[in-house]
């Protein structure tokens, strides 16, 4: 019912990001198009591709990326997050699929999940080319998720550790790494919980991903909080998916910033915790949202 295709196109600074697209079979014309990427260090390995499948089997086309520095895409340095750069390729994306010959250009939604899906919620407010927008699981407020995730007491070294590596840089050396996930409490890491190991260290074909990320993609989530524009996606249509026990992108903020999106929106609540989206409750957040796009697209 579809084809899938490994693509590339170009972003800012010469570097090519590439993307998995896939189109329907249709006998009705142009097809309504979908725009998806992962989270924080995410690749389109980490478990997107059902969600991307059922999509085109649902009858739209579905462009999957990686950002800039992860995957398949190009970029230097590698594994470094900076939101506002992967909301610039995010755009470039966008541009893409609306001018694949093969899709409606008017008519192309935004599917984003955890860091992307605060990504998502800033596209829908800036950008009016989006005609739907769901965010999954979305980080809503990287300083609150910051006060929660960092113990005070160990806030000094952290911002210590931020000193040293900006200093570090102006001397000409690369920005410093750290791990992702670590089950060790000792060793510098974005993430310890055993579900967060469990995800990122899934198996991924040879050479996809590694273990470490910059040291300034914490200081950029720690001042990224798209939830501040969540008022603004109105009158684009929002859809958001929330865990019920999510302690990664967490609920009751999430919640929060739900009750103060305007209309058209929904709200659905899927069991278990952050990860559980793309495991036992994927299935439910995939036909929420199918159901949003055949809506509003």
């Amino acid at each position: 019912m579809f084809t899938k295709y490994d693509v590339a196109f170009p972003a800012e600074g010469g570097i090519e990001l590439a993307a998995w697209l896939f189109l329907p079979k249709r006998s009705d014309g142009k097809a309504p198009g979908i725009t998806m990427a992962h989270g924080y260090a995410g690749t389109k390995y980490h478990g997107l591709e059902q969600t991307a499948v059922a999509f085109a089997e649902a009858g739209f086309a579905v462009l999957l990326h990686d950002h800039r520095g992860f995957g398949d895409s190009g970029g230097e340095p590698r594994q470094d997050v900076n939101p506002w750069q992967q909301i610039t390729d995010w755009r470039r994306a966008i541009s893409y699929l609306q001018d694949r010959p093969e899709v409606d250009e008017a008519r192309i939604g935004v599917w984003g999940t955890s860091f992307a899906g605060g990504h998502a919620i800033v596209l829908g407010a800036t950008d009016r080319r989006l005609k739907a927008v769901v965010s999954q699981g979305p980080t809503i407020d990287g300083y609150a998720t910051g006060l929660g995730r960092v113990a005070p007491q160990k806030v000094a070294a952290l911002e210590a550790l931020f000193a040293a590596d900006e200093r570090a840089q102006l001397r000409g050396e690369p920005p410093a790494t750290q791990a992702i996930v670590s089950e060790e409490a000792t060793q510098n890491s974005s993430y310890y919980d055993a579900d967060a190991v469990k995800f990122y260290r899934q198996p991924l074909p040879e050479g996809i991903w590694q273990n470490k990320v910059t040291v300034r993609s914490t200081r950029w989530t720690r001042m990224y909080s798209p939830g501040e524009w969540i008022e603004r996606v109105s009158p684009t249509p929002l859809l958001m998916l929330v865990a019920e026990r999510d302690h990664t992108a967490a609920t009751d903020v999430a919640l929060r910033a739900y009750e103060r999106a305007l209309e058209p929106k929904r709200l659905i609540i899927t069991k278990g915790g952050h990860y559980d989206q793309y495991l036992g409750e994927a299935e439910k957040g995939t036909q929420a949202s199918i159901a949003w796009f055949r809506q509003h697209l």
